[in-house]
């Protein structure tokens, strides 16, 4: 995957290019392009805002040097088919689903936002406007990195283990059960029994189980949209039953 990425603070992306993101750079499963898109204005003064017409409050981001960034891209870049995401407060909540649809593109561009706003020719350019929730940052790289930290983990081969990806919360529309490690007693607290029973059947309705139930307190939203199965259906109504008594 080619990831570029249209920033006035490219340095904020270097931390990035470290721990699993880096090693996916290092093993070619994906490169990171970074471009100052203040290298691309025409006018004397370097300047990529100005004032908005009509009024109003705060500065907006010029379309000049965005579209010329985004013509060079696609003129050094062989790949046909992109997806070109702006970071806005009033686009559409970055979710796990969005994040494995992003993760089967050739390229992703993403374009940081900062002052007030874009002048609205920019979003002609763009097939996404994405947000990461509910409020406001003083610019769109910190909502960059954690759109690209999510997309490039799912890529084939860039965790040790593919099946890492898989499990994850809010992959498999549940949260992860509970997890131990050694040692299996720990200032009186024990691992349960069941998972160093060595009988893997129990260990794997014990998880599914657990699984259901940190859902079912946690985020009972998530768990509505969940397709359940005949088994964890039933799983479902011993935990309600469980829980109420408790």
């Amino acid at each position: 995957m080619r990831i570029d990425v249209l920033t006035l603070f490219p340095k904020m992306f270097e931390a990035m290019q470290e721990s699993i993101i880096g090693k996916a750079i290092e093993n070619d499963k994906l490169t990171m392009n970074l471009h100052d898109f203040r290298e691309y204005t025409t006018n004397k003064q370097r300047h990529v805002d100005d004032y908005p017409y009509g009024g109003g409050v705060g500065m907006l981001l010029m379309a000049q040097p965005i579209f010329d960034n985004i013509k060079e891209i696609e003129r050094t870049s062989k790949v046909e088919k992109k997806r070109i995401i702006l970071l806005d407060p009033a686009g559409k909540k970055f979710d796990q689903k969005m994040a494995e649809e992003f993760s089967k593109e050739e390229q992703l561009i993403f374009i940081c936002g900062h002052y007030e706003g874009y002048d609205e020719r920019i979003r002609t350019l763009v097939t996404d406007e994405v947000s990461l929730g509910d409020y406001v940052l003083t610019g769109g790289e910190l909502g960059a990195m954690v759109m690209i930290d999510a997309i490039a983990r799912l890529l084939p081969e860039v965790l040790g283990n593919n099946q890492s990806a898989v499990t994850d919360s809010h992959s498999t529309g549940l949260l992860e059960e509970p997890q131990y490690t050694r040692p299996a007693e720990f200032r009186g607290m024990s691992v349960p029994s069941v998972l160093t029973s060595g009988n893997h059947e129990l260990i794997r309705q014990w998880k599914l189980k657990e699984s259901i139930r940190r859902t079912y307190l946690r985020r009972p939203d998530m768990l509505a949209q969940a397709e359940l199965t005949d088994e964890m259906r039933q799983m479902l109504d011993e935990i309600t039953l469980e829980e109420n008594e408790n």
